[in-house]
């Protein structure tokens, strides 16, 4: 009771507090493709959407479980609070962190102007809705081959006022503690969140603890205009245990890497990341008339990077802005609807990276300091026409700018390194076609990709410039077909793919551990898609109100092409780090009494972990189970207890493959059987008449 009383003190009077319905309705969701809001239903790309229900099919902790459920993308985590990202491929560039892949926060542009994004910044209760494009993007989001991550958070978004406290504890020493507050009402609202995530670590030397603070408010809201600030601070800090060989992973798949040759092991080494971020942007959006708007969005971000690693220590200091302004035009009648809209995107960094020598986790002797600076930019312009009948046209293009300058200070002399490209043009065109109403959609695109390297790939840990690395550029052709059949129960979403990359960028490791990255000819990259779901059961109001199952299944077929190094021919070798085949099924079910049971698997096939195809990260399957119940208390307040578990059948496998590792050191071991459990309380009030 006394957080009831808390909210009474704070001159709120508590009113009802419905209980959210957690069936999912994928054809009705309303996602930003390459278009204004549309259904996901009519989109003519390939596109996946992850919202607030999906999440809670699982721990509420980490998006990996709930984005792996998903067909064309694979998150990993290699330790706690390490992820990566692959869209059709792209994990290939990414030894941590997110690349060569565009990511926007409430429209604001999250990605750096290097090419890198630090998605592991935000607290799971930042993201409430995941929209991921996949395949190439830049016909209106810019430079990149490998899609566009779109995360939006759950801003407060009527007069309510609510606060919530959660805990979360489980295996392997996790402990997750988060708090949100709401208020605020007639054209401004206001949400502030707290999030304090710790783990030991399944394996030796992983600990983890991540807070983050953030604040987002809607400065006006009226009917011509919405301006929204969002601000957040993150302080991450994480062991990195390091790769083992097969032979180390057999014997002890929890052991750190050891000591090797003159190489020290990850303990001695203090292996870690100490990163700090502040976030701040804002979004305007403001309707000019019936038939024109425009949405702007501006924001500063500054980073501080240190990783001590087996071979040095690189410290980073990364401040950067930028903004992105979007103007539509929009008309029709009762035969066609018609719009066009151009903008422009641009970002500035100034980044400071300096490289010590490691002696025992304390930076020492300074080795390289480096000064850089990188600007991205590019101007955009879309049309999009849908006709009486069904027929829908969408085409765009946009020109691509950046320029990449290092001035080398240490060691001596000076050396200054320039990179840029001037102009690149990537189009798309897409065809759409509905028949019966809206229950079926067939469409077909196609789309270059350009994406010139990340400054961390032109300068990776090795501390060597790379001054050869050229972009990756590529053809994308698309083929998909969306239903809801029986009612709208049942939902399909599948497409097919061809994606030829050249000039592909590739990863490789040294032998302690740093990676660099190579030119690595051409990829031919054919995959298949598909999303199923059926509801056998959606009645709210009866006792057993809603069951319901779902399965998604990835298939690719991605190799090198014309890939040849010294002594050795790759072309026709699969590509590193993707498996052939991925599975995931789950079933839904929920009580009207507020019991939500969540059940789930998730397969992969083996996957290679080198260019040779020499050895392979076995296949896994993994079963996972959630149980959640609600128990109100009165009409104002409600507790909600969940409990789960994650890799039932306690399966040895790795989640993070270290690719082209030298010594065959590839595997780094997810956790094993695991359970949490975890109480979230709310309460809700409105403001008192004045």
């Amino acid at each position: 009771m006394c957080f009831k009383i808390w909210l009474l003190c704070c001159g709120w009077p508590l009113t009802s507090m419905a209980q959210r319905d957690t069936a999912i309705h994928l054809s009705e969701v309303q996602v930003t493709g390459f278009a204004a809001d549309k259904k996901l239903m009519n989109q003519s790309s390939s596109i996946t959407y992850i919202g607030q229900g999906m999440l809670d099919r699982y721990a509420n902790t980490s998006p990996v479980s709930a984005v792996n459920s998903m067909p064309g993308v694979r998150m990993e985590e290699r330790s706690p609070g390490s992820y990566r990202l692959n869209v059709r491929g792209s994990t290939l560039r990414s030894p941590f962190g997110v690349r060569n892949i565009k990511v926007y926060y409430n429209g604001i542009p999250y990605t750096d102007p290097g090419g890198n994004t630090y998605l592991n910044q935000l607290a799971f209760d930042n993201i409430t809705d995941i929209t991921i494009i996949k395949g190439p993007g830049g016909s209106l989001y810019g430079a990149g081959s490998g899609g566009v991550m779109l995360l939006k958070s759950a801003l407060f978004s009527d007069s309510m006022h609510t606060a919530s406290i959660g805990f979360t504890g489980g295996s392997n020493g996790l402990r997750s503690f988060q708090a949100a507050l709401n208020w605020g009402e007639d054209g401004r609202r206001n949400t502030l969140r707290y999030s304090d995530l710790q783990s030991d670590g399944y394996r030796d030397h992983s600990a983890m603890h991540r807070q983050v603070v953030s604040y987002e408010t809607v400065v006006k809201n009226t009917d011509k205009q919405q301006l929204s600030v969002y601000t957040h601070y993150a302080n991450l800090f994480y062991e990195t245990p390091g790769a083992l060989t097969l032979a180390e992973y057999q014997a002890n798949p929890r052991a750190a890497r050891p000591a090797a040759g003159s190489n020290p092991s990850a303990v001695a080494a203090k292996a870690a990341i100490h990163q700090q971020t502040f976030f701040a942007g804002l979004r305007n959006t403001y309707t000019i008339n019936a038939h024109w708007d425009n949405t702007t969005a501006v924001y500063g971000a500054f980073t501080n990077f240190s990783n001590p690693a087996i071979r040095n220590v690189e410290d980073r200091l990364e401040p950067h802005f930028g903004g992105r302004s979007v103007l539509r035009w929009y008309n029709g009648n009762e035969y066609t609807q018609y719009s066009v809209m151009g903008g422009i995107e641009a970002q500035q960094g100034f980044f400071g990276d300096k490289v010590y020598q490691n002696k025992g986790g304390v930076s020492d002797s300074i080795q390289t300091d480096d000064e850089i600076h990188n600007f991205t930019a590019n101007v955009f312009l879309q049309g999009d026409v849908t006709f009486t009948h069904g027929w829908s046209i969408t085409a765009g293009a946009s020109l691509n700018y950046g320029h990449l300058f290092i001035t080398r200070h240490t060691p001596a002399p000076v050396f200054n390194f320039k990179s840029s490209y001037h102009g690149v043009l990537a189009p798309r065109i897409a065809i759409a076609k509905q028949w019966l109403g809206d229950r079926l959609v067939v469409y077909g695109n196609v789309s270059k990709g350009f994406s010139p390297p990340a400054t961390q790939e032109v300068l990776p840990s090795t501390s060597v410039i790379n001054t050869n690395l050229q972009p990756e550029e590529g053809v994308d052709y698309e083929l998909g077909t969306r239903g809801r059949w029986l009612h709208g129960k049942l939902y399909y979403d599948v497409n097919a793919f061809i994606f030829n990359l050249s000039q592909s960028i590739s990863q490789r490791r040294d032998s302690s551990g740093a990676d660099y990255y190579v030119n690595a000819g051409g990829t031919r990259q054919h995959g298949l898609e598909a999303y199923l779901s059926y509801d056998i059961y959606d009645k709210p109001m009866t006792a057993f109100s809603y069951a319901g199952v779902w399965g998604s299944f990835t298939g690719s077929r991605f190799f090198y092409r014309g890939y040849k190094v010294i002594g050795s021919d790759f072309t026709g070798n699969r590509l590193p780090g993707v498996p052939n085949e991925s599975w995931s099924a789950g079933l839904d079910a929920r009580l009207r009494a507020g019991v939500q049971l969540h059940l789930t698997y998730t397969s992969n096939s083996k996957i290679p972990v080198n260019d040779a195809n020499s050895e392979y990260a076995k296949a896994y399957h993994l079963l996972g189970l959630r149980l959640q119940y609600t128990i109100p208390v009165g009409q104002h307040l409600q507790f909600a207890v969940n409990a789960g578990a994650d890799n039932l059948l306690d399966e040895t496998y790795s989640l993070g493959n270290d690719i082209n590792a030298t010594g065959g050191r590839y595997y780094n071991a997810a956790p094993g059987r695991n359970y949490y459990a975890g109480l979230v309380v709310k309460g809700s009030g409105k403001k008192k008449d004045r």
